[in-house]
């Protein structure tokens, strides 16, 4: 072959991979866009279905997908039709149309709760499998949805809870932040309304989880939603069973538990020697009687209690912590429980 044949057949080939080149790149960008409760594709420039795995090196779909916060959500134009093909929709194989149709819950959720309530039951199933997709959009859009709908419904949701929890738990500790964070608001959201006496039996068996980052979310979540109980709630759900989580919660292996059950510990001292000098200001007020009676109705001190409902050891050791650092405990123990919810980190 000459000299020449073989530089014209080089020049064509790198022709051709350049254009190879232009091409893969162009399918990374063109994505579709999720705008509000409606996507900007028409079936004239629409791109192909791609695949839930990432695709020439980008995760197809995510970047240019418009997360809305609820504030910005409007009203549908027709909810009854909406409503009549939600459940299917949100069933789609279709990643697009899955996304649309968990926004549609979360505009149902707001503007239409009474009629989204009857098909509640039927959508939870479906809001966690989109939470588990691997697809990033349309996880974060299903935790979006999942702070909605616990806001809207609050204690209606206890029921329904348990499949989403180790999910949030999972989510809010996982490395994309943006899932992280999405994860975190919906913990805040179910803290927030959901009241704590119905919350906290649900989540305390996640604090045994085999799992430690689902223990170690468990825990900071409990611990932080343990003041909103208030004094008398904390009596009703019973203080040592509190205390005996604290303790267990303190040789747990991540520090993320050890801190959460330190300072549940410390919540815990606080409400109770609250209660105790309430109880202490009754006696005072009552008529005197034998120094003997007036010595019975003595209250009891931490100390006293953490040894008579712990091991030697578990009482040794929240002691220590609130012993040794009791000017920590927040200064919010005292006062009217939270409406924040709680604020976890990723």
């Amino acid at each position: 072959m000459s000299d020449s044949a073989l530089k014209d057949l080089n020049l064509a080939q790198s022709a051709e991979l350049e254009k190879t080149k232009d091409s893969s790149a162009k399918s990374c960008i063109t994505k579709p866009v999720l705008n509000g409760n409606k996507c900007n594709n028409t079936e004239e420039n629409a791109p192909p279905v791609l695949p839930d795995a990432v695709t020439n090196g980008c995760e197809a779909g995510n970047a240019d997908v418009e997360y809305i916060d609820s504030g910005s959500l409007t009203d549908l134009e027709d909810a009854g039709a909406t409503l009549s093909t939600l459940v299917a929709r949100l069933d789609s194989k279709d990643w697009v149309m899955t996304c649309e149709a968990l926004n549609n819950v979360r505009q149902l959720a707001i503007f239409h709760k009474d009629r989204l309530q009857e098909l509640l039951e039927p959508l939870v199933p479906l809001i966690v499998k989109s939470v588990k997709n691997p697809r990033s959009a349309v996880c974060k859009t299903a935790l979006m949805t999942c702070a909605d709908i616990f806001k809207a419904y609050g204690d209606l949701m206890v029921d329904s809870i348990d499949p989403l929890l180790v999910q949030l738990f999972l989510k809010s500790s996982q490395d994309k932040r943006f899932v992280c964070e999405a994860a975190e608001a919906a913990l805040i959201s179910m803290t927030s309304w959901i009241a704590p006496s119905a919350l906290l039996p649900k989540m305390q068996p996640y604090l045994k989880n085999r799992n430690p980052r689902i223990r170690a979310k468990a825990s900071m979540c409990f611990s932080k939603s343990v003041p909103r109980l208030g004094v008398e709630g904390i009596k009703e759900y019973g203080m040592d069973k509190l205390v005996q989580i604290a303790a267990t919660q303190l040789s747990d292996q991540l520090p993320e538990s050890r801190e959460a059950a330190r300072k549940l510990a410390l919540e815990l001292q606080a409400f109770y020697e609250k209660s105790q000098a309430s109880s202490s200001g009754e006696v005072d007020d009552a008529p005197a009687t034998s120094p003997d009676a007036d010595a019975d109705a003595g209250a009891e001190s931490w100390e006293a209690f953490c040894q008579s409902k712990l091991s030697p050891l578990s009482a040794q050791a929240i002691l220590r912590v609130t012993s040794t650092t009791k000017e920590g405990v927040a200064v919010g123990v005292t006062s009217t429980p939270p409406k924040e919810g709680v604020t976890v980190g990723c």
